[in-house]
């Protein structure tokens, strides 16, 4: 582990800039699929996993631009609801997909998440939410696909069988 020694008896003084954080940028990144506006996010971690989930919206159809620290999200022409296998394995988060997919177009299609490195870390929560909204949820090939005519607003739940929610 890394440590800082510091000897001396002079008070430290400056200023630190913090970066994003990951974790939390992929499920905000996913999140830009629900709009046809762009979106500006800030301070945007430049991870492989972001880059990874960045690639999955470029597939779907989304334009991207980095503008120093911004990144510019336009999702105005999705060209399709279906997140492929070579992405999502890749990365568990390229699922978090799903759910603006389904609730901009009524049906997403997206590969079943690859392994991870902490061991099995099911989406039965995700579906289980998904199905509580009324979405049709079948899995068929690999992929989970979903339709929706109409979502509609229910308590969820993250309380899973062996405690809560990763």
């Amino acid at each position: 582990m890394d440590k800082f020694i510091i000897k001396g008896g002079i008070p430290l003084t400056g200023s630190v800039e913090i970066s994003g954080a990951k974790n939390a940028a992929l499920p905000i990144i996913a999140a830009c699929l629900i709009t046809e506006k762009p979106v500006v996010l800030k301070h945007v971690p430049k991870a492989a996993d972001v880059f990874t989930m960045l690639k999955a919206l470029e597939t779907l159809g989304c334009t991207l631009q980095w503008d120093r620290e911004n990144l510019v999200i336009d999702a105005s022409n999705v060209t399709s609801t279906e997140a492929p296998y070579d992405l999502v394995k890749k990365m568990r988060a390229s699922y978090y997909v799903l759910g603006p997919l389904i609730a901009r177009f009524k049906e997403a299609k997206v590969s079943l998440p690859g392994g991870c490195a902490l061991g099995q870390r099911p989406v039965d929560l995700h579906i289980k939410g998904l199905r509580s909204l009324g979405a049709k949820v079948d899995f068929k090939h690999g992929y989970v696909s979903c339709k929706a005519k109409k979502l509609k607003g229910h308590t969820i739940n993250l309380k899973g069988p062996r405690g809560s929610s990763v």
